[in-house]
């Protein structure tokens, strides 16, 4: 089994992008890390990122998170299904496994199938009535810190090894956004 925990990608540019990624979305994320990411709202953004992941790995929920460390808690700035996951929602996250592994050592977090998310997650009957059985939350740091989270849910259990690294290039975009000081911190 691969070594999944590993720390987050570092910011970089130019930002390598994933592999497979449609030609008019590598198009739009070209242009997003071309451009001064302070020049693009936040919400535009990340609704770029959006569609070029479910271009990618297909249907699921993507959540990008604040991580407030003081407060403990993440603050969810971006969701594909506000509905359901509205943007301004936040959790508690305590002294866990998860927030361990993804906020304090910066590492990927890969649950497959409903028990991994049922040990992770309080919300796991929302979860499962979305019909998501697996996640990849990745992450987001910056000056060598955990700043936020990059998350995404999907119904087919298993990850491959190249899926979960398109998310961490994913995110390493998403992660502009914040390098760029448009996200405050708690």
């Amino acid at each position: 089994m691969p070594q999944w925990n590993q720390p987050a990608l570092p910011l970089r540019l130019p930002l390598p992008l994933p592999e497979g990624l449609p030609p008019e979305h590598a198009a739009a994320l070209q242009q997003l890390v071309g451009e001064p990411a302070a020049q693009a709202d936040a919400a535009s953004v990340f609704g770029v990122i959006g569609e070029a992941t479910f271009a990618l790995l297909g249907p699921g929920l993507l959540t990008i998170n604040a991580w407030r460390p003081q407060q403990s808690q993440v603050v969810r700035l971006w969701s594909s299904d506000p509905a359901s996951y509205p943007v301004g929602g936040s959790k508690h996250k305590g002294d866990t496994p998860w927030a361990r592994q993804v906020l304090q050592r910066a590492e990927v977090f890969v649950g497959e199938g409903d028990q991994a998310l049922a040990e992770v997650f309080d919300d796991i009957s929302k979860i499962r009535g979305l019909g998501l059985r697996a996640v990849v939350n990745v992450p987001i740091c910056h000056e060598g810190r955990c700043v936020g989270t990059f998350n995404y849910l999907r119904a087919q259990e298993a990850w491959a090894s190249e899926e979960v690294m398109a998310l961490r290039r994913l995110a390493g975009i998403a992660g502009l956004v914040f390098s760029a000081g448009q996200m405050q911190q708690g």
